[in-house]
């Protein structure tokens, strides 16, 4: 059975140790059951153990499996309630179209020498999207779910300056229980190969007590990662 969920204590007993976790935890830690753009859902068992959980965001969807999920279940109710996309592993398949992609995570920590530049934890949001370049993404929409989640300690923004310009930035898109998400990794394109991308991301690294997830497409980036403690753990999917 899957059921909408009204209280995030419903999902009590539920625990997975992967970004997909991470990802809906931290959803439902900022926002709650209270919103309508934001749901949550849970699927039980005959004896009314949790099996799976999902979240939607507007009409974007992310699924936690585990080992007892009824996966036929799923996929009737994916293809009864619609998405725009939905982000799982991807040994979930449905008759879609789909990105697909390398999940990294890391739990030991590397330091790397910063180069003379600072490090701005609290940095102002219309430059870091103006700096990260997010195409045609709304401004006002990211802002307000990005600062929202940052002022419920589910989100962190962090950036790498030289006199006050910005060279380097990421995100910490979801944490939760001391684990986080990295994302929207970007230098600028004359300080790459220079050190300022891996002393960023090591430096927030030492912010996280506990493993930092991230998704990256198959052939892009895995050296820098790699450099910096990440480990290749498995496949992530999108359907949309």
């Amino acid at each position: 059975m899957i059921e909408k969920i009204n209280d995030i204590s419903k999902l009590d007993g539920f625990i997975k140790d992967d970004i997909y976790f991470i990802r809906i935890m931290s959803l439902i830690k900022a926002y709650g059951c209270k919103y309508d753009f934001a749901s949550f859902y849970r699927q039980l068992d005959e004896n009314n153990v949790i099996t799976a959980i999902i979240s939607r965001l507007d009409s974007d969807f992310t699924l936690c499996l585990n080992d007892n999920s009824d996966i036929n279940e799923l996929k009737e109710f994916f293809t009864l309630i619609g998405y725009n996309t939905l982000l799982c592993e991807n040994s979930f398949e449905l008759s879609s179209i789909f990105d697909e992609g390398v999940v990294m995570s890391a739990s030991k920590r590397i330091e790397f020498p910063r180069p003379y530049a600072e490090i701005d934890k609290f940095p102002k949001l219309m430059e870091l999207y103006n700096f990260i370049d997010y195409g045609t993404l709304d401004f006002e929409a990211w802002y307000v779910d990005i600062s929202h989640r940052i002022r419920h300690g589910c989100a962190r923004a962090y950036t790498l300056n030289i006199n006050g310009e910005i060279v380097s930035s990421a995100i910490y898109s979801s944490i939760y229980n001391d684990s986080a998400i990295l994302t929207a990794v970007s230098t600028a394109s004359a300080f790459r190969k220079m050190g300022y991308g891996s002393a960023l991301v090591s430096e927030m690294m030492s912010d996280i007590k506990g493993k930092i997830f991230l998704m990256r497409e198959e052939k892009l980036n895995e050296q820098f990662y790699i450099r910096l403690g990440f480990e290749n753990i498995g496949k992530w999917r999108m359907y949309k």
